[in-house]
């Protein structure tokens, strides 16, 4: 989570096209802040916390609880209109979107399952409470199993080889020829692809994070994404945590250290067997 948190915080500044498509920036500035992409990271990681084990229909219900209540807590984390009416709402269903907020919020998913199948079923549910088009599960999913090929072993070339085959994303255009005609936009469909691309070039975490911003667009949601990945790859440096920690209120830090925990016993659990 601390990849999808610092993605948000870096590249907040430079969203809706207000960077100038460099990777030569400073990596945090007084505008770098968590945004929603944060807020709901940590409520999908809560909720997948507090319901891992259950049916469907559980999983989906603790989803929306905890996404409206830290939603309704930060209600001013900078949401879209048709979320922020979801949070608003007193009989919340999903709304047919395919935005890239289920791809920005699935983080949790690529880390806390032992299979690639239950990281699937997690991101797909994640997503549907709210992103139940067809292309907003689908970023959800290719993010969620990038995440768990990257920590799992994989190299980059079976990443590529499996989000083109199971997704059907582009993946063959480099950063420079994307970055040109690259413009804001708000669908899993031109933010998914472009922001595993930007971790598919980077050569370790913090220029993954560049890359991905240097990309411009939606940029915070798409460093997010980028970043998610790129932990879950090479690891975040103690600098960046501490960091990112200080830009974090208490609340959401304790959601983080009980995700590590329990991320950290998964791992133990599995070099045992």
């Amino acid at each position: 989570m601390y990849g999808a948190i610092l993605g948000d915080m870096i590249g907040a500044p430079y969203e809706f096209d207000r960077g100038k498509k460099t990777k030569d920036f400073p990596l945090f500035c007084g505008e770098s802040q968590y945004t929603d992409d944060s807020v709901m990271t940590v409520a999908v990681a809560e909720a997948l916390l507090d319901s891992r084990g259950q049916d469907d229909a559980l999983i989906r219900e603790t989803t929306v609880y905890s996404m409206r209540k830290w939603g309704r807590k930060y209600r001013r984390a900078g949401y879209g209109a048709r979320f922020a009416g979801w949070l608003a709402s007193k009989d919340p269903q999903p709304y047919g979107s395919f935005g890239n907020g289920s791809a920005m919020r699935v983080s949790a998913a690529g880390w806390l399952f032992d299979t690639l199948e239950e990281t699937r079923r997690a991101a797909r549910l994640s997503a549907e409470v709210t992103h139940n088009h067809p292309e907003g599960i689908k970023g959800a999913e290719a993010t969620a199993a990038a995440i768990f090929l990257a920590r799992t072993g994989s190299g980059k070339d079976a990443i590529r080889d499996y989000v083109t085959a199971e997704f059907g994303y582009d993946l063959s255009r480099s950063c420079d020829e994307i970055r040109p005609c690259y413009r804001h936009n708000e669908s899993c469909q031109k933010t998914v692809p472009e922001a595993i691309t930007a971790f598919l070039e980077g050569t370790d975490f913090e220029d993954v994070i560049r890359t991905a911003v240097s990309l411009g667009g939606d940029s915070d949601t798409l460093t997010c994404i980028a970043g998610s990945i790129a932990e879950a790859f090479y690891g975040v440096p103690e600098r960046l945590k501490k960091e990112c920690r200080g830009r974090l209120p208490q609340d959401m830090r304790a959601v983080l250290d009980r995700f590590e925990r329990a991320r950290k016993s998964g791992r133990d659990a599995n070099r045992g067997a």
